[in-house]
């Protein structure tokens, strides 16, 4: 594993037009939310939403065992503002860590894989996840944006994906108390910290301190009050996400 994040580091100085690391079948926005080494066939619509909730209840669950930070962000943060839940419409999931946490993670646990145990239907079933951690992650700027997914947890069965990204402060000289990822989102310390502990899918987790703000300054104040998205409906009587028929 040394070995792995020296090697990141060292790729951390090549130039900006580096090769892309994670790869995706393309051609279409679900298309773009497998991981090509993973993907044979797409994942139909009733059957997207269970794959995604053990995704992220078998990532949370793992890194919770390791005593590792991590908490959900972007769309998946959205999803957790509404229900607690994931919207029914998102391809992939979104969480993030810092930068210290990435290279731990790059160091101890880049390319484990990892069981998942559970119950459907009455019986027993297994999935195994791998945890990839990007060689890139220990660059500090965006670049060509081929990198800017420092991690991915990963359904094996399907190639479906958590995106894992990096938060630091990467000019605490110019601007102190500012964190931001490869992908230019930026965040105040005090928007970010301390966590706030709750549940998303029916698993702990964490959230941002600010976690509104953060949502407004990502998706503006309409993300918080549209209750017809993407073919669905929000009912406040289920409090769920329904697919309008």
């Amino acid at each position: 594993m040394r070995f792995l994040h020296l090697l990141g580091l060292a790729f951390a100085a090549t130039p900006i037009s580096a090769w892309k690391y994670f790869h995706e079948p393309g051609g279409s926005l679900e298309l773009g939310h497998y991981d090509a080494r993973y993907f044979n066939e797409t994942v139909s619509y009733n059957d997207h939403l269970p794959a995604l909730r053990y995704l992220i209840r078998s990532y949370l669950k793992t890194l919770r065992e390791h005593n590792v930070e991590t908490w959900i962000a972007h769309g998946s943060l959205l999803g957790w503002w509404w229900n607690g839940q994931i919207m029914p419409w998102d391809y992939d999931l979104d969480v993030q860590v810092s930068s210290s946490t990435l290279f731990w993670l790059g160091d101890n646990m880049n390319r484990t894989e990892h069981e998942y145990t559970y119950e459907e239907n009455g019986k027993s079933k297994t999935k195994h996840y791998l945890l990839d951690v990007n060689p890139f992650h220990s660059q500090l700027t965006r670049g060509n944006g081929h990198n800017i997914i420092d991690a991915r947890w990963i359904d094996m069965s399907n190639g479906m994906f958590i995106d894992i990204t990096g938060v630091a402060e990467r000019d605490p000289v110019q601007s102190p108390g500012i964190w931001s990822c490869r992908n230019n989102h930026r965040y105040k310390t005090t928007d970010l910290y301390p966590m706030r502990y709750t549940e998303f899918e029916g698993v702990p987790t964490m959230v941002p301190y600010n976690f509104e703000r953060i949502l407004i300054d990502e998706y503006s104040v309409n993300a918080l009050v549209t209750t017809e998205w993407l073919g669905h409906r929000w009912s406040p009587e289920s409090k769920k996400w329904l697919k309008v028929q």
